[in-house]
This record gives structure tokens, C-alpha cells and sequence, in this order.
């Protein structure tokens, strides 16, 4: 089956569920509303995860995709670890933490095994 739309992309609506996430973490937690940069910085690298998905998609060309995967895989990795800081700071519980982590996890895989797949098809 040929993928006609990134919203089919198994890994962007995981990507699409981080984010939703991530929202609803900063609607819930005052403190961390306050924080503007750290705010900015999560929703920025939540958001980049999904984009980067459906900007590859659009380029037509698998080496193009591949790239943009790895840049989504960057932000994936760049919010794993401003996660740590929202632990740090108390803005998320450990059962918080360790769920939306779980939950990059499952993304990162996904994107990971998406490229291999790419992959075949430009050797």
C-alpha cells in the first residue's frame, strides 16, 4: 500500500500525539506557563517532530525524506531531554515522565524503522 498523505505516516500521528501531550502539560502546570523560553523550547521541539514528517513527505524524493527524518529524530532527541528538565524542575511527575518518554520511545522507533525502509529503495 502506497502512502498518498503524511497523515498516514504511522510515525506522525505519534508525532501528533506528543504534542497534544505536551499541551495539555503546560495548560495543567502554572509554573511552567510562566516559564516562557522553557515553554517555547518544548512546544518548538514537540511540534518540529511532526513537521519535519510531513515537510520530507512533501519533497518527493526518499533521500530528501530520509533527511528530514533525521532532523525530526534530532527534535525527538532534543525533547527527550528538555523533558528531563521539566522532571528536574518539578514541572511533570515521574509517572508523567516516564509515560510521555515512553511515548518518544515508540516515535523514535518508528521514524528509525521508517528510514531503514526508505533506505531500501535508494540502494
Amino acid at each position: 500500500m502506497r502512502i498518498q498523505r503524511f497523515e498516514e505516516i504511522k510515525a506522525w500521528q505519534e508525532g501528533r500525539e506528543l504534542v497534544k501531550i505536551v499541551y495539555q502539560i503546560i495548560r495543567r502546570n502554572d509554573e511552567l506557563n510562566r516559564d516562557l523560553r522553557f515553554k517555547s523550547q518544548l512546544t518548538s521541539s514537540s511540534i518540529s517532530i511532526m513537521s519535519n514528517i510531513a515537510e520530507g513527505f512533501s519533497r518527493n524524493s526518499n533521500k530528501e525524506f530520509i533527511r528530514f527524518l533525521f532532523i525530526s529524530k534530532g527534535s525527538l532527541a532534543e525533547l527527550q531531554s528538555l523533558l528531563y528538565v521539566a522532571l528536574d524542575q518539578k514541572y511533570i511527575t515521574n509517572e508523567e515522565f516516564n509515560d510521555i518518554f515512553e511515548k518518544t520511545e515508540i516515535t523514535a522507533k518508528l521514524i528509525s524503522k521508517f528510514i531503514t525502509y526508505l533506505r531500501s529503495y535508494i540502494q
